[in-house]
């Protein structure tokens, strides 16, 4: 049985569905630059631990504001004045959240504009495309705060950038942006424009896939990643196995075969 997203449990997030199953998840603390305190990230658990069963196609995920994410609420975090404990535990749900985007087989687009900082870079990192605008930049300022990254950071950014560069940001506070980000593979995409246009854009697109086929490509390809080269060709094998003979794939094939589907072109 299908589940249900109801927009009015939410209060850090604004959740809107849109045409198409597509649902935009905006960071709705604007005067704190969307900083994640513990509450946002329940709501994260709670959306996308409920979206690969509620029919949700794909994600546009955004900041309001003019930032996407100044990572974690410093101020909750010094005004708890947490034990060890307390921490790893608030870690251990950074993680559950993050991981529910990763893995959870629906395609999720994050818009960035602004401060994608610390943690807001770990959620950055967790989307399976970014799409920055101009004014986006990324940095690990943990060392200058006397912190340490707890969701996630040492995993993705280390595989996005590689370990010499993600030491490097956290112990100097280097910022990249623009282009430069783009090509250390921080984000995907650079637009003049609005970067929640350009991700909507790409959500309408993969959209347009069978469901069965993006599961596959947002979960199983992480997945494979953290497998042995021989553990990750047998799962291939198997996932492809099923994705490869969907029914619902049998019109789009024959569409193929009697050239009545579009053709990859080259980029004019």
């Amino acid at each position: 049985m299908a589940l249900t997203i109801d927009p009015a449990r939410f209060t850090n997030l604004a959740v809107e569905e849109r045409e198409d199953g597509i649902w935009i998840v905006t960071l709705n603390r604007p005067s704190k630059r969307n900083a994640l305190d513990s509450h946002t990230v329940e709501e994260l658990v709670e959306f996308f631990s409920n979206a690969p069963r509620a029919g949700v196609r794909a994600v546009v995920l955004a900041g309001a504001g003019d930032h996407f994410c100044a990572g974690l609420d410093l101020i909750e975090h010094h005004d708890e004045d947490r034990s060890p404990a307390d921490f790893m535990h608030l870690c251990l749900r950074w993680h559950e959240a993050f991981n529910k985007m990763e893995y959870g087989g629906v395609p999720v687009i994050a818009a960035l504009q602004g401060a994608v900082v610390g943690g807001g870079l770990e959620l950055a990192s967790s989307a399976h495309v970014r799409v920055m605008d101009q004014t986006a930049y990324f940095a690990l300022p943990e060392g200058q705060r006397g912190l340490f990254t707890g969701g996630g950071a040492t995993i993705r950014v280390t595989d996005l950038v590689g370990k010499a560069r993600m030491i490097d940001m956290m112990l100097t506070g280097r910022v990249y942006q623009g282009q430069e980000a783009v090509d250390l593979g921080l984000c995907q995409y650079i637009v003049e424009g609005s970067s929640f246009d350009a991700a909507m854009d790409l959500a309408r697109k993969a959209a347009q896939n069978l469901p069965l086929s993006n599961f596959a490509i947002c979960s199983a390809v992480s997945h494979m990643q953290n497998m042995s080269a021989m553990d990750a060709a047998y799962a291939e094998s198997v996932v492809a196995g099923v994705v490869n003979t969907q029914p619902d794939a049998r019109a789009r094939l024959a569409a193929f075969a009697d050239k009545s589907a579009a053709r990859v072109r080259r980029n004019d």
